[in-house]
């Protein structure tokens, strides 16, 4: 993998977004307005105009490059937010937590094919998000889940195909866990709404925890912190420990399902 930190291409050591624990995998983006073939001792500039771009936009109040992770036509991987941060380019707070977004250097006009070196990097870029990001085994486009051309037929196409290195092979993805891992105390926000919520509502009942009286539903409401609460003094926490935030020793003896 030929990875460029940020430091390297001229951003802050540390990225500002959010810390996320994981997510189920990666969204492919690509920049979708005219972007030139260029050498490659011009690609970081690129970057640092999409950073640029992104930061004085006005309606979208960017922290940060939105993507994690951007490759070029040469096959280098620019490392935008990172691992471990929430994107910021897949449409929506609960889209950005599901997925991490892999931006590919390519346009609606101009370079529109990614060459084989990119196909590559993207490849290096996912398996990067899963090993450091503990991405999950998901790959979609970004129109997946929200209306937009992004990333393009040709690379929508790819995507579609199982995103395969050039020669077409694809590493086997790893069997995807039976249970949802611990996605971080800032997960439970009110208003937060995922189907891990709703997941964790059915075993919290089960378990005979359950405060509801109608649902549970995909939105984090008070009636989920009670019920969790309650499972927390089930396990025999008191005091903080027992506030209805998932930590992550109760929640990995709640086990529940991957959804």
């Amino acid at each position: 993998m030929k990875l460029i930190t940020r430091a390297q291409w001229g951003a802050p050591a540390q990225s500002a977004a959010s810390p996320i624990a994981s997510t189920r995998g990666v969204k492919v983006h690509y920049v979708g307005s005219a972007y030139p073939a260029r050498a490659h001792d011009r690609c970081d500039d690129a970057v640092r105009s999409i950073r640029t771009t992104h930061l004085n936009d006005p309606d979208q109040n960017y922290v940060d490059i939105a993507y994690n992770m951007l490759v070029c036509e040469h096959g280098h991987v620019f490392e935008g937010r990172g691992a471990l941060r929430r994107s910021g380019a897949n449409g929506s707070t609960a889209l950005n937590t599901d997925h991490y977004a892999v931006c590919a250097l390519l346009g609606k006009t101009g370079l529109t094919q990614p060459t084989d070196a990119m196909l590559g990097g993207l490849r290096d870029a996912i398996e990067y998000l899963r090993e450091r990001g503990k991405a999950g085994t998901e790959i979609k486009g970004h129109r997946d889940g929200f209306a937009t051309e992004c990333p393009g037929e040709p690379l929508y196409a790819w995507v579609r195909r199982g995103a395969p290195r050039p020669g077409g092979t694809v590493r086997p993805p790893s069997k995807p866990p039976a249970y949802e891992p611990y996605p971080g105390a800032a997960f439970f926000a009110p208003g937060r709404r995922s189907p891990v919520i709703t997941a964790m509502g059915r075993r919290l009942v089960a378990e005979g925890c359950g405060r509801y009286q109608s649902g549970p539903g995909p939105r984090w409401t008070e009636a989920d912190r009670r019920s969790y609460a309650a499972w927390q003094r089930r396990l025999g926490h008191t005091g903080q420990a027992a506030d209805g935030i998932p930590g992550p020793d109760s929640w990995a003896r709640l086990k529940v399902p991957n959804t």
